[in-house]
């Protein structure tokens, strides 16, 4: 589970500072480059938009590295995320361990 107090780092801030920003890319470079169009790639910068399995496929074989590290980075923002959210921390509250449910 994670444990830590500081929010990770977003598929944005990834995909801007770690590999955008190095490579000297435009937002419509990448977008011609995964074959989408530059919304897809804006609403990816700006973390209005997941990283869905087709999309990590896509940037693993755009950028040379494996579909799991942008789904585990999209997964990591998401616990955390779930993990600081009151109504959903009141839903997971509810929930009941088996034993305890019967």
């Amino acid at each position: 589970m994670l444990m830590t107090k500081r929010k990770p780092v977003t598929v944005g801030e990834i995909l801007i500072e770690e590999f955008m920003e190095p490579m000297a890319l435009t937002q419509g470079a990448l977008a011609k480059a995964m074959g989408v169009q530059r919304k897809h790639v804006n609403e990816l910068c700006n973390n209005r938009r997941k990283v869905t399995a087709a999309t990590a496929l896509i940037l693993a074989r755009v950028f040379g590295n494996s579909p799991d590290f942008w789904l585990n980075v999209q997964r990591r923002s998401e616990l955390w995320e779930a993990m600081h959210d009151p109504k959903a921390q009141a839903r997971i509250r509810r929930a009941k361990p088996l034993g305890e449910a019967a």
